[in-house]
């Protein structure tokens, strides 16, 4: 609604996850350190604890992005209300393990020759389970198991647990003792101060590019801290009704008056919610004592006729099974029929031929032996292109910019399905191949069954991965160089040395793109690079043509 009024892009402050948003502040940052140290120093459990709404998502997603697929395979755990064996189940399926027999014993064996195989092949397999506080007892202690997988020097898989305070006064009981006790790392997640808090809502507003800068004076960013007590989810609920009624004020500053409307609509919106919920609640309990009496009378008057004519039922249908299946429902049932009629190796083949086409290369002829684990990357290279791997949520595909593949786990179905997404037109994703007749799919309808991993093509053009790391000197550096020119990120001599100079041009370019500025010309960083310029022929989203 105010996005025109104050020139953004985007609503800067949707409570949504997305990488190119991501603010981490003094407490986030060290957070993440301690996250990445334990992971690095092989400590087997980390915990990670913070209030709702503290950002503790973020930054699991931002660990999840910096963890390069070359050195680590990583899980994400995000439905934690499991039983034992659906937690085995939902790990393999996580990590592409495959197994003929799918019983516990089956899955933990498998399970272990994957660590063994990763840890010979020098990677670290990371397992993230978000909302810990809803793990029950014996999944707890299913996970403690899943942590003997060890070598006589190493611990095969590091473990990040995740939760609210709560999670603490779980671990003190006398049944996970033994897990309590192999907990090294421990980090709390704090709530930011008002100085993070200002810089936050500066960020997102700069990141949704609104016109002139729009301005929260210091009074209402400090209403705004006051409020919101420093959790992110709380700032961005009271930053974007601030802006909803400055637009409806026709005012281009936020001052203390227009945050504290903003803040005001709320909280009052929050209690409204809490007396709709409780009036849905107690009418429903009266409807069911009202249901229950109800039955009791007609049980003991056999002869009574009907309420409803026999004639008028068939018209009438089933009115709790017709408004139990939204339209929601209705397309997740669609993906499950449509896709799941379609073996495994036949959907990742279907999803890779997509990607050849757009890149212009042969497709995989129908009937080759198309391995879902390893099909991908021998048909890429065959065709002179690369897989990249990525683990995030849709903000990373977006901010990639290429036409991807996702990995779909649809319940009752073994195996993965892929879907290829080739473009968008506003917050539309639209697939190649159509779901009960739509093209266009939502990201909420998206990541019902998404696992969270996808797969990307791209070209290497001037074969730099490999032949510039920091400090190298010769030709491919000079390509980088001349690269990062035309990018307009670097105005310094072509050396050929992968100095200073080069490091600070990748770290401004990396910061433009909202990705970790390393300084290191990673896939991602160089994939966006070749993007970023005329002279390649890179494959884009459409804007919605096919």
């Amino acid at each position: 609604m105010y996005l025109d009024f104050y020139g953004f892009r985007e609503k800067p402050f949707n409570l949504t996850p997305d990488p190119r948003f991501v603010y981490l502040s003094k407490n986030h940052r060290e957070a993440f350190a301690h996250l990445l140290y334990g992971i690095n120093n092989r400590a087997g459990f980390i915990l990670l604890t913070g209030e709702v709404g503290s950002g503790k998502t973020t930054v699991l997603r931002a660990l999840l992005n910096h963890l390069n697929a070359d050195r680590y395979r990583t899980a994400l755990i995000f439905n934690p209300c499991l039983t034992a064996p659906e937690l085995i189940q939902d790990i393999t399926r996580e990590f592409a393990i495959r197994t003929p027999l799918f019983n516990q014993a089956s899955l933990l064996n498998a399970l272990n020759v994957f660590l063994l195989q990763q840890n010979a092949e020098g990677r670290t397999v990371v397992l993230v389970i978000d909302e810990a506080q809803n793990l029950e007892l014996p999944v707890l202690e299913q996970i403690r198991l899943i942590s003997n997988l060890e070598t006589d020097t190493d611990k095969l898989i590091q473990i990040v647990l995740a939760g609210q305070p709560e999670f603490l006064q779980v671990l003190k009981r006398r049944e996970v003792r033994q897990l309590n006790q192999r907990i090294t790392v421990r980090c709390h997640l704090y709530p930011m101060d008002l100085e993070d808090t200002a810089a936050y809502v500066n960020h997102r507003l700069r990141v949704a590019g609104g016109r002139d800068g729009v301005i929260f004076s210091n009074k209402a960013l400090k209403r705004i801290y006051k409020y919101s007590g420093g959790l992110p989810r709380l700032v961005n609920s009271a930053s974007d009704r601030a802006l909803l009624v400055g637009y409806a004020r026709d005012a281009t500053k936020i001052g203390s008056r227009i945050s504290a409307l903003g803040i005001k609509d709320v909280k009052e919106e929050s209690v409204s919610r809490g007396s709709k919920r409780r009036f849905i609640l107690i009418l429903a309990l009266v409807m069911v004592a009202a249901l229950f009496v109800t039955g009791i009378y007609i049980k003991d008057r056999d002869s009574i006729h009907p309420l409803i004519p026999l004639q008028n039922v068939e018209k009438m249908g089933d009115p709790v099974k017709e408004n139990s299946h939204g339209a929601g429902e209705a397309l997740a049932g669609a993906v499950a029929a449509e896709l799941g009629k379609i073996p495994e190796p036949e959907s990742a083949r279907k999803a890779f031929n997509t990607l050849a086409g757009v890149w212009n290369v042969p497709p995989v002829p129908e009937g080759d032996d198309f391995d879902p684990l390893t099909g991908m990357d021998r048909a890429a290279l065959s065709r002179d292109l690369r897989v990249y791997r990525f683990s995030g949520n849709l903000g990373v595909l977006l901010r990639v910019g290429y036409p991807a593949v996702l990995e779909l786990n649809i319940p009752g179905i073994q195996g993965n399905r892929f879907l290829s997404l080739i473009g968008m037109k506003k917050d539309q994703l639209l697939v190649e191949s159509p779901i009960s007749g739509k093209n266009f799919l939502s990201f909420t309808e998206i990541e019902k069954h998404w696992s969270g991993r996808g797969f990307l093509l791209w070209k290497d053009f001037l074969n730099l991965l490999m032949s510039t790391p920091p400090g190298s000197k010769g030709e491919p550096v000079k390509r980088l160089q001349d690269l990062l020119r035309e990018a307009g990120v670097y105005n310094k001599p072509s050396t050929g040395i992968y100095d200073s100079d080069t490091i600070t041009a990748i770290k401004e370019f990396q910061s433009s793109r909202g990705i970790e500025q390393d300084g290191i010309l990673g896939r991602q960083t160089l994939m966006l690079l070749y993007r970023s310029v005329s002279r390649f022929e890179v494959p884009k989203f459409t804007g919605g043509q096919k």
